[in-house]
């Protein structure tokens, strides 16, 4: 494109609010750019039947954002709030469209969201091997620091298990449920707070959290979990979200066992795929999930602000990919 036309563009885009009639065409362009950029033959199909826009949107939309250019949307961010952690995406632009600017200028509005919720710990998930990515995030303060593997198992029929409790099937005990969930995340990271993807997956009917009671009146362990199309799991898939154990020497022990309660949750849906994303700086974690059958499909790294572990370290027993 001449040096002319960019410039055009680069000065005609504005960013405003996503709001619900722009949801359609934002899934397009999510589709589209991210199947052209990883060479998918039908890149307006890629994903599936998996849904990340609207879930997010739903999520809050506040936090949702899209770029015009002459009153047409050509891309989308989100971010997340996760207590003391923030993360954002995705970020997608039309691919005619790249490189002029466009996803800088949606970076401008999920960075103010994050100054807003004073999250101390920020991240992405992005392309391990697209120095350009790497880039742009970096001149707002993120590094690259783990590589993350989004993995995925087939699902193997497993005994119930003990202590199970799902998130959907309380009532009155909900409030007292989400207390719990802060108090383990809390002990992971201070301040990690999945309060909120809790409470979209329950309201938007994407899937079912499992939170593992603990010998005394602590959790052991929860996982938010999106089930089959229309999710961010997609057809025939349970999606972990996020998975956490309470952090100590039987760490182990309980991961193994969320893991169980995860494959137990397929089971009941009728999914044949477990999917779930872990840091490989969580090595033993790692480690785990490889012993149990779990390879990975799809490698990225995530880019962190500051240039700190986080929760991302040895002894934690976490599941998530901040895709």
């Amino acid at each position: 494109m001449p040096a002319a036309k960019r410039t055009s563009v680069a000065a005609s885009v504005s960013v405003r609010p996503l709001v619900e009639p722009d949801l359609d065409r934002a899934d397009e362009i999510f589709r589209v750019a991210f199947g052209t950029f990883l060479g998918a033959p039908e890149p307006e199909t890629f994903f599936g039947t998996a849904d990340y826009v609207r879930t997010r949107w739903a999520a809050d939309p506040r936090a949702a954002f899209a770029a015009t250019v002459e009153g047409e949307v050509v891309g989308s961010n989100f971010a997340a709030n996760w207590g003391s952690v923030g993360f954002f995406g995705p970020l997608t632009v039309r691919p005619d469209l790249w490189d002029q600017g466009i996803g800088r200028r949606l970076m401008e509005p999920v960075m103010a969201c994050f100054d807003t919720w004073e999250n101390r710990h920020l991240g992405l998930f992005t392309f391990s091997h697209s120095p350009k990515h790497l880039e742009l995030y970096r001149r707002y303060g993120f590094w690259p620091r783990f590589l993350t593997a989004i993995m995925k198992k087939q699902v193997a029929v497993s005994a119930a298990v003990p202590g199970r409790v799902l998130y959907g099937e309380l009532t009155a005990e909900r409030p007292d449920a989400l207390s719990l969930s802060r108090a383990l995340t809390g002990a992971v990271y201070e301040g990690l707070s999945l309060e909120r993807e809790i409470m979209a997956t329950q309201a938007q009917g994407l899937g079912e959290t499992i939170l593992l009671e603990g010998a005394d009146s602590d959790l052991d362990g929860l996982a938010v979990c999106h089930c089959g199309a229309g999710s961010e799991a997609g057809e025939d898939v349970c999606f972990v979200k996020f998975g956490a154990v309470r952090p100590g020497p039987e760490a182990a022990n309980r991961f193994d066992r969320l893991l169980n309660a995860c494959e137990q949750l397929a089971t009941e849906k009728g999914l044949g795929q477990l999917d779930a994303g872990i840091s490989l700086a969580r090595q033993d974690a790692y480690r785990c999930m490889v012993d149990r059958g779990f390879r990975t499909w799809l490698q990225g790294v995530t880019m962190h602000k500051p240039n700190e572990p986080g929760y991302s370290h040895p002894d934690a027993y976490v599941i998530d990919d901040w895709r």
